[in-house]
């Protein structure tokens, strides 16, 4: 399971006057804001961004500029694939070291969408022993348990990052993942491609 939340694309006006500096035009940018205040590229601005971005990476530059702001929560057998991504990417997690004994384990705390029936019961085990332990532990605090607690940890065990990426790192991210086995990647993939311009900007010739 993941979940994508509170997605802010920043920085496209800026960005796109920028990838018209290198020759000085300018006067050819039709972009501007809607009613809404939404910023939407015009015409001449969109052609231009689309035969940058199929130039490659040396000459579509701006979309290093184009910054993404979301709150992600995946398990963390999904976080150890993501974190192969450490260029130009910033995460702020929620911590298991510090406050993972802060409340009840539940089942919701953990991915389970694709676990057969034996599976479930093996982890709604774990969930029962793993709370006995952090009550222990917020009764006695003894390290012991503490240890228990994060070593026993599952990789189903869902954590949430406020995560900071741009366009040209999404593209990587999509072409990389796009056919993963992984559900979670399929899902990540479609919200890149529901990203403002992200057809065109980030997956480009490619059609879902």
């Amino acid at each position: 399971m993941i979940r994508l939340e509170r997605t802010n694309v920043m920085n496209l006006e800026n960005a796109l006057r920028g990838a018209r500096n290198p020759m000085n035009s300018w006067q050819r940018m039709d972009s501007g804001y809607d009613s809404e205040g939404r910023f939407f590229l015009g015409p001449n601005d969109l052609d231009l961004a689309k035969r940058l971005r199929r130039a490659g990476s040396d000459h579509r530059k701006f979309m290093r500029q184009i910054l993404v702001s979301v709150d992600i929560t995946a398990p963390l057998y999904w976080w150890k694939e993501y974190d192969t991504y450490k260029v130009a990417t910033v995460a702020n997690s929620t911590s298991t070291m510090h406050k993972i004994h802060a409340k009840p384990f539940a089942l919701d705390d953990f991915s389970h969408d694709h676990l057969s029936e034996r599976g479930l019961r093996v982890l709604k085990g774990l969930i029962g022993e793993l709370e006995d332990i952090r009550l222990q532990f917020v009764a006695h605090k003894r390290k012991e348990d503490w240890y228990d607690l994060i070593q026993l940890l599952p990789a189903s065990y869902e954590q949430l990052r406020t995560c900071t990426l741009n366009y040209e790192t999404l593209v990587n991210i999509y072409y990389a993942r796009k056919d993963h086995k992984l559900e979670e990647w399929h899902k990540f993939c479609r919200w890149i491609q529901e990203l403002p311009y992200g057809q065109e900007l980030i997956v480009g010739e490619e059609r879902s």
